[in-house]
């Protein structure tokens, strides 16, 4: 069976270097235990390799994409290789003038394909490789060339101190939200932009919203409710890299557990629904759909769901997220999931990547 995507989308360029979906909302969705087998879109790597470190027995990563396989090969090298803070440098999380020569100690590690792919980016590595991807130079376009024209170096800086909740409120009122700000975020994020410089217009196939102002009111609720001191995504949109708070997967305990169990992470180029066909996934107990069923049909959505929830063990549960198509498990499946409202609802009120409209956990029934 042959995934809707794969014949919509260009899967040759690296779209993600970092996965943008908060792996501490995914960890506490599914709780993944000693003895579970876990399914995940593998993306650039980062939530794959954290639930790599909750101690799974078995974590499959899938991709249709070359390049992003290359993204996590490199990843699990650097695990094998590099110290926690040589890692962080690799990334582009902390400074580094020595990243080439981090990848060149990582390289004898990778295949073919992934060698091939990163010896052709030497800049992008020595940029950080956590800015390599379409995504990321998006933020960087973002960063460097339209931020500039609403907000200086300092009021940077001030937003991402520390601050209550209502002292959030008062800088997002009078310092942050301004018309040119409003305008200009307007112009940028909008689908026609996103979808040219940013992600690709395939993946807004199904938009039933208008994507500026769906975001406008995701990042106010990232300014206000959330401290974006704390948050390291926002710290990469602004800054381009990684403030004291890093993402699950670059923490220094995550470090060592990933390192202990990296063998236990199996990586296929293929959909998910070749993957089912080929016999290679006898029992799925975790399943991080990350967002893909957006970029689908709702009659797509339920057979792929239909096909995991073949192999998938009573009790298994799965975690997905919504930005601008409304997709529900619990929608097209009603007698095969159930949807566990008030864990995801918990979830995403604290979910530090902010572009989703929506977080949704299901449970096999």
């Amino acid at each position: 069976m042959r995934s809707e995507a794969a014949g919509r989308t260009d899967w040759s360029i690296l779209r993600y270097a970092q996965c943008w979906e908060d792996a501490d909302v995914l960890l506490g969705a599914l709780e993944p235990r000693a003895d579970d087998n876990c399914l995940s879109i593998a993306s650039a790597g980062d939530n794959t390799l954290s639930l790599l470190a909750s101690g799974a027995k078995r974590v499959i990563a899938v991709d249709l994409n070359p390049a992003q396989l290359a993204a996590v090969r490199l990843r699990v090298a650097a695990y094998r290789e590099l110290s926690h803070a040589e890692l962080l440098e690799l990334m582009g999380s902390r400074p580094s003038a020595r990243r080439y020569r981090l990848y060149e100690r990582c390289r004898p590690l990778l295949d073919r394909g992934a060698r091939e792919f990163w010896d052709a980016r030497r800049d992008a590595i020595e940029a950080g490789i956590g800015g390599a991807g379409k995504f990321e130079r998006y933020f960087a376009i973002f960063r460097e060339w339209v931020l500039p024209l609403v907000h200086g170096r300092g009021t940077v800086g001030a937003l991402l101190e520390p601050r209550d909740r209502d002292g959030r409120e008062r800088f997002f009122a009078e310092r942050w939200n301004s018309h040119r700000w409003r305008l200009l975020f307007r112009v940028f994020f909008s689908e026609t932009v996103l979808g040219r410089l940013g992600r690709d217009p395939s993946f807004f196939r199904y938009a039933e919203q208008s994507v500026a102002d769906h975001l406008m009111g995701r990042v106010r609720h990232a300014l206000v409710e959330l401290e974006p001191w704390e948050n390291p995504y926002l710290h990469w949109i602004l800054r381009g890299t990684h403030g004291e708070a890093l993402p699950h997967a670059l923490r220094a305990a995550s470090f060592e557990a990933v390192r202990a169990n990296i063998d236990r992470l199996e990586l296929h180029g293929v959909s998910i629904e070749e993957l089912i066909s080929s016999g290679d996934l006898d029992g799925v107990d975790r399943v991080n759909f990350s967002n893909i069923f957006e970029y689908m049909s709702s009659d797509a959505h339920r057979e792929l769901l239909e096909r995991v929830l073949d192999v998938a063990r009573p009790g298994a549960r799965m975690a997905y997220w919504n930005m601008i198509v409304p997709r529900r498990g619990s929608d097209v499946c009603p007698d095969g999931v159930r949807p566990l409202t008030d864990r995801a609802r918990c979830l995403f009120a604290r979910d530090k990547a902010f572009f989703y409209s929506a977080f949704h956990v299901d449970e096999a029934r």
